[in-house]
């Protein structure tokens, strides 16, 4: 059982009997009162959002939830499709549950999925993923100090900002949470 401050973003609970993840989180001490946790939560079913508030002493259920690894296939214009490296089992998501991760799958690459009672709820990627800048703009000689950012699509198609001295061909490591320029491949 968790405590109201045990939640943090991306800890999975169950209410009512349907798995969530906290994709917000915040604290207000309220002195000899103990504390009150004001969390936003993602129903990893259905893909509602729901405030919620939790008082002092109150237990909060863990999620149930397994995690395997699956390989990306292919998608085509509703779902998006798995399969486990190991048994070749095939998994399905909607495009709703995969979400921003779009972003970042390139075919064949290994993902997480979480399942909830054998059904798969949510897709997990890695903090980093190194991606190829495929175009960016060259950039003006003698501008080249690293405080100026520019414009690179990724071989995925998503755009990021880089520093200036990135250039097409380029391996980069994008966060998958913030969208952000992590470093250059040597």
């Amino acid at each position: 059982m968790y405590g109201p401050t045990d939640l943090k973003k991306n800890t999975l609970i169950t209410l009512d009997g349907q798995p969530y993840k906290v994709v917000e989180y915040s604290q207000k001490v309220m002195g000899r009162g103990g504390s009150i946790v004001n969390v936003k939560v993602k129903n990893l079913i259905t893909g509602a959002l729901l405030p919620k508030t939790f008082k002092g002493q109150e237990k909060i259920e863990p999620a149930e939830v397994t995690t395997r690894k699956a390989q990306y296939l292919y998608k085509d214009d509703e779902k998006f499709y798995f399969m486990d490296p190991e048994s070749f089992e095939q998994y399905e998501l909607n495009k709703d549950l995969v979400g921003e991760a779009d972003d970042f799958l390139r075919e064949g690459d290994e993902v997480e999925i979480q399942f909830y009672n054998g059904t798969p709820i949510n897709l997990q990627l890695p903090k980093n993923l190194w991606l190829k800048v495929t175009y960016t703009e060259s950039v003006v000689k003698g501008d080249t100090t690293s405080s100026v950012m520019k414009d690179a699509t990724l071989e995925t198609g998503l755009v990021i900002k880089v520093p200036a001295f990135i250039k097409e061909g380029d391996i980069v490591s994008v966060d998958t949470e913030t969208y952000a320029y992590r470093e250059r491949k040597k």
